[in-house]
């Protein structure tokens, strides 16, 4: 004979629902002894101070033990995992870090769950235990029934009147047996994850905690892939194209007999890998500026400044230098503004301010254009994005007729 399926997996899940009330039972009743204990000491001997002290020291020492234990019970028995809140605690322990500490914690959660919910789950785990018991033995009735002597069986007056209706409620109650198990599982389960694990607003700072791990990570491997790039053209591409363009310009010099057609084909290829080479190098400056690695972004701005065709004035005050990605920000955010203020704002002369105040940096970007800039602009929004991804304030103040200030300010913590 097969078993259904269906049957089949109704009967496993309520045994496994059955057994894990019952492996609840001890650990719910942990610490009715020590409460008791307290109860008639203090009314018998009516010493509450060493009574409560004494309960209280052993709450507070059974209360992880006891978590962990249920973890455990809920891990092994359900497969649900009751997250753990990972707070480092405090250097120094004072009453202000201790408070904070208990605040987020919360560990009066704990010992409401272990010492005044954990007894009534257990009477909640035994009633489902009895009625399992007793669906068992009424759906066997006339197992234990036909075991007995045959005229003891037919002389009981309940053999064939007690005997089905036990019978039909046993089996009754089998039949309910494994929804009211699964049931009391389920609320237990959402108790312990609402009262063993951390709260809502916990696991949202935790989420919030990993995606801007996640999110730093993504930036420093995003500038990672870029610098080598930068490299890969500036040691490969690069040099290959100055080479080409030296041969070239050597073939012109030592070749004088040339034919006029050739002369100027090659004087052709030679300008245009000439200008290649100032498109790469524009574009290697792009990516990332080798200088800026290098030398840190006092250098690179420097550099930026000199090549920039209108005057700028540039003052740099940083105590230490910056993470490589704050850096790099701020570095094309000024490239930015320039570029702008000399392309579309026609601007005559320009001021760059870069400083470190505590753990911020703050760029502003100053020109004497004729203002008017659109802040939602594709060049302008992005910038704010990029500055936005470390966490930073971006702002636009361009009224027609100028100036145009460009401010961003960075987080610079390490």
């Amino acid at each position: 004979m097969t078993i259904p399926a269906g049957l089949r997996r109704t009967v496993l899940r309520a045994q496994r629902d059955t057994g894990f009330l019952a492996a609840g039972v001890l650990p719910h009743l942990a610490l009715v002894p020590v409460w008791s204990w307290a109860a008639t000491t203090t009314a018998r001997t009516g010493n509450w101070l060493l009574t409560v002290s004494v309960s209280a020291a052993l709450v507070l020492l059974g209360t992880p033990v006891l978590t962990a234990v249920q973890r455990a019970r809920y891990r092994v028995l359900m497969g649900v995992d009751v997250p753990r809140l990972n707070l480092t605690a405090p250097e120094r322990w004072t009453w202000a870090s201790t408070a904070r500490w208990l605040a987020a914690t919360r560990p009066w959660r704990k010992i409401g769950y272990h010492l005044v919910l954990g007894p009534l789950l257990a009477l909640l785990e035994l009633l489902v235990l009895a009625v399992a018991v007793a669906c068992l033995a009424g759906a066997v009735a006339y197992a234990w029934a036909w075991a007995l002597p045959a005229g003891i069986r037919h002389d009981w007056f309940g053999y064939l009147i007690q005997l089905p209706a036990c019978t039909a409620a046993g089996l009754l109650l089998l039949c309910a047996l494994p929804w009211t198990a699964r049931a009391v599982a389920r609320a237990e389960a959402r108790l312990a994850l609402g009262l063993l694990g951390p709260s809502r607003a916990q696991r949202l700072q935790a989420r919030v905690d990993q995606l801007a791990v996640s999110r730093t990570d993504l930036i420093e491997a995003v500038d990672a892939e870029r610098r080598r790039i930068e490299r890969d053209l500036h040691d490969g591409t690069q040099q290959r194209l100055v080479s080409l363009a030296v041969n070239l310009g050597l073939a012109i010099a030592t070749r004088p007999d040339l034919p006029s057609d050739a002369r100027e084909v090659i004087t052709r290829a030679h300008l245009d890998a000439k200008e290649a080479i100032a498109e790469l190098n524009d574009l290697v400056r792009g990516l990332h500026p080798a200088v800026l690695e290098d030398r840190g972004l006092d250098a690179a701005l420097s550099g930026l400044a000199a090549r920039t065709p209108l005057p700028v004035r540039l003052r740099v005050d940083l105590e230490e230098r910056m993470a490589p990605t704050v850096e790099s920000v701020a570095y094309f955010v000024i490239s930015e503004a320039l570029t702008n203020a000399t392309k579309h704002a026609g601007a005559m002369q320009a001021e760059v301010i870069v400083r470190q105040v505590g753990e911020v940096l703050r760029v502003r970007v100053t020109d004497d254009g004729l203002g008017g800039a659109d802040a939602t602009g594709t060049g302008l929004t992005g910038l704010a994005k990029r500055v936005g991804s470390l966490d930073g304030a971006f702002h636009v103040s361009s009224p027609v007729g100028g100036p145009t200030t460009i401010t961003a300010e960075l987080p610079c913590a390490r």
